[in-house]
């Protein structure tokens, strides 16, 4: 089940938040509840990515992305992901997200998730590849900044991220079938 509540806590907690820049990072504190774990008594990796909505909705607000989807009638989707999970979060333990939008290109917004335990260490990592769209579908990510900032900022694609979008370049889609 999708955590409604929380989802509301997160946008009444931040409702007076200052604004971020396109590259701003929120910073967001999250409990892993006892609904949120799997057999292992672990924060279920599905949950982690549900978690995150929660950091990346308020992001999109605090930055401006969200009146402009309003203003604009636009929507937003995600095209893809790439995660790497290294620490365990148990059952009651208090981690900090952040989240922040890191580039784009002619298509897509490349947002960053991470979570931190309190010993400092971090728990997982996530590169979102996400669309805003219209009834016309994709609405150039320029566009968007122009909207939001009323210009376009110069944006560099780190290399790693430039790397993914090669790899992805070359996945093939639709994936393959086992010829049964």
């Amino acid at each position: 089940m999708y955590p409604v509540l929380r989802f509301v806590k997160e946008f009444i907690k931040f409702r007076k938040a200052p604004a971020l820049p396109f590259d701003g990072t929120h910073v967001s504190h999250h409990m892993c509840m006892p609904w949120d774990i799997d057999l292992w008594m672990e924060l279920n990796n599905g949950r982690t990515l549900t978690l995150y909505d929660l950091g990346r909705m308020v992001l999109a607000q605090r930055a401006g992305l969200l009146g402009a989807m309003k203003r604009n009638r636009w929507g937003m989707t995600m095209a893809g992901a790439c995660v790497r999970y290294r620490r365990r979060i148990r059952v009651f333990d208090v981690v900090e997200m952040r989240s922040r939008a890191v580039c784009w290109d002619e298509k897509f917004i490349y947002i960053e998730q991470s979570m931190w335990r309190k010993d400092g260490e971090c728990a997982n990592h996530i590169v979102y590849r996400s669309a805003v769209t219209s009834k016309n579908g994709i609405v150039p990510p320029a566009q968007v900044a122009k909207d939001i900032m009323g210009k376009e900022p110069d944006v560099k694609i780190p290399d790693w991220i430039a790397k993914w979008i090669e790899a992805e370049a070359l996945r093939p889609w639709p994936p393959m079938q086992d010829d049964k």
